[in-house]
């Protein structure tokens, strides 16, 4: 079987959650898969971004990311001729399937068996968040990318459900598949290490941990309120430790801290290197998690790997990563999320229990898992086509 990986959207640095389950998968299938041949279709400008130790993985080059000439081009022929020479071109590679990792076919219309991991569909529960613009965009390819996909991959039941509810599809068509987590990822006892990074972010007291990107839905206005309520009310004398890519609502975000009297409480690191993030997570005393829309979680399934305990919202897809090794709140109370932050935050006892417990939950979870079950994903829409 020749199975082709579209990463032609791929932007390194600027997709989140997306980004870390491509260069997983196309990791692990190299470590087991000796059998099928692969090839990465991706822009030159990112080829370098990818790792291939196994022979029977490729790279080729398909030119069309944003911006590039032949991105502008396409863009022409599609809004005037309505003729998609991408697709035309994707139609007449040689491989029996071609996986799309980012919740949109690109391109669609392409003639060959098609997987499509669909992340979450934020749009048709939080439109306010989207431009008119995205919104429509997202609203047009999204629905039409999942009617047509041979097949489809979630990384949690609540998604297939929303596939199902929202866009009416079979149920039979989409396989839940969860995502893992990486082996750096684990309990670090290398106290020098761990003390270099302290140094090195100053982080000085003990700390709370949300490491998202500032979008709208991440919610961190809520958590900063929620802050605000722990030093009025409680005894809190730690910090709330903020890291991610600056988006949407960062300037927002940085104007609440300043408002709320929060500067010497909040420190916002932002975008980090990947190895410091394995020893943050052993450094916090825990991991908060409010987020309001999520296709899985993967910085929960981190923390639980590191002895981080993970308190969270308790809406989409989160309940399900956590289970019962972690405590949920309602992300739109301001009191709620305080009371259930100050009652792990304040108890010894149950921050022992909730490590234990994560680190069990955590074994469900695994990156070889998620890429042996995408391969039998792959061998079913050939044998369907």
């Amino acid at each position: 079987m020749k199975v082709g990986l579209s990463a032609i959207s791929f932007v390194p640095g600027r997709m989140g959650g997306m980004e870390t389950y491509f260069r997983n998968l196309l990791a692990s299938l190299q470590c087991f898969d000796r059998e099928n041949g692969y090839t990465v279709f991706c822009d030159e400008r990112v080829a370098g971004e990818f790792t291939l130790f196994n022979n029977a993985f490729q790279v080729e080059h398909v030119n069309y990311a944003r911006p590039s000439l032949n991105w502008f081009l396409r863009g022409v022929l599609r809004n005037t001729l309505n003729l998609d020479i991408l697709a035309r071109k994707m139609s007449r590679l040689d491989v029996d399937v071609i996986h799309h990792p980012f919740s949109v076919l690109t391109p669609p219309g392409i003639k060959i068996p098609s997987i499509l991991t669909f992340w979450d569909m934020q749009q048709e529960f939080f439109p306010e968040f989207f431009s008119r613009v995205e919104l429509r965009k997202r609203r047009r390819i999204y629905r039409a990318s999942a009617e047509a996909a041979t097949r489809i991959i979630v990384s949690a039941r609540f998604t297939k459900e929303c596939l199902v509810d929202r866009y009416g599809l079979s149920a039979d068509k989409i396989e839940v598949i969860y995502t893992g987590y990486g082996p750096e990822y684990r309990v670090i006892d290398d106290s020098e290490r761990l003390a270099e990074v302290r140094r090195k972010y100053s982080l000085n007291k003990p700390f709370l941990f949300y490491p998202a990107a500032t979008w709208p839905h991440k919610n961190h206005r809520a958590l900063l309120a929620a802050i605000r309520i722990m030093k009025e009310s409680h005894p809190f004398d730690g910090e709330l430790v903020l890291t991610g890519i600056a988006m949407q609502a960062h300037g927002d975000i940085m104007a609440e801290i300043n408002r709320l009297g929060l500067g010497e409480t909040v420190k916002v690191l932002g975008y980090l290197p990947a190895e410091d993030l394995p020893c943050i997570y052993n450094l916090a005393r825990l991991l908060v998690f409010p987020s309001l829309f999520e296709g899985f979680g993967i910085p929960l399934v981190e923390a639980m790997a590191c002895g981080c305990p993970v308190v969270c919202s308790n809406v989409t897809s989160l309940p399900e990563v956590v289970g019962d090794a972690g405590e949920t709140f309602d992300a739109r109370s301001h009191e709620e999320m305080a009371a259930k932050i100050w009652a792990v935050w304040d108890d010894e006892a149950k921050l022992g229990q909730m490590r234990t417990r994560g680190l069990e939950r955590v074994l469900l979870f695994t990156w070889e898992d998620t890429a042996r079950k995408t391969l039998a994903v792959y061998k079913k829409a050939v044998g369907a086509a």
